[in-house]
C-alpha cells in the first residue's frame, strides 16, 4: 500500500508559478513511477508528467518547456514544478504512484488549481 498526500495547489494569474509537493508513504521502496495527472470540468483525466524510479521524465505536450517533475528520494516527494501557468491549466491535479510487480496503482486526494485570465 502507498499513501500519498499533495498540497500547494492555489489560484494564480495566468503566467505565474505554483510547484506542487506530493509526499509518499508505505511501500514507497517498490514504487516504479510517480506521476501527476489532472482533470478539468467536463473533461478526462489526463497524464501530466511522470517520473520513473530510474529518473526518466515524460510530459504532456501541452506542457512541456513550463512544467518540471523532480523527486527527492529521501523525502519521498515529488514536486510538480509549474511555471507560464495559463487559463486552460486549470484544474484538480492528482499525485498518483505506480507500484510492485503488479502495477498497483494508487491516487492522492487531489488539489485545485485555477489560473485567472
Amino acid at each position: 500500500q502507498v499513501q500519498l498526500v499533495e498540497s500547494g495547489g492555489g489560484l494564480v494569474q495566468a503566467g505565474g508559478s505554483l510547484r506542487l509537493p506530493c509526499a509518499a508513504s508505505g511501500s514507497i521502496s517498490s514504487i516504479n513511477a510517480m506521476a501527476w495527472y489532472r482533470q478539468a470540468p467536463g473533461k478526462q483525466r489526463e497524464l501530466v508528467a511522470q517520473i520513473t524510479s530510474g529518473g526518466i521524465t515524460n510530459y504532456a505536450d501541452s506542457v512541456k518547456g513550463r512544467f518540471t517533475i523532480s523527486r527527492i528520494n529521501a523525502k519521498n516527494t515529488v514536486y510538480l514544478q509549474m511555471n507560464s501557468l495559463k487559463p486552460e491549466d486549470t484544474a484538480v491535479y492528482y499525485c498518483n504512484a505506480d507500484e510492485g510487480y503488479y502495477r498497483n496503482y494508487y491516487w492522492g486526494q487531489g488539489t485545485q488549481v485555477t489560473v485567472s485570465s
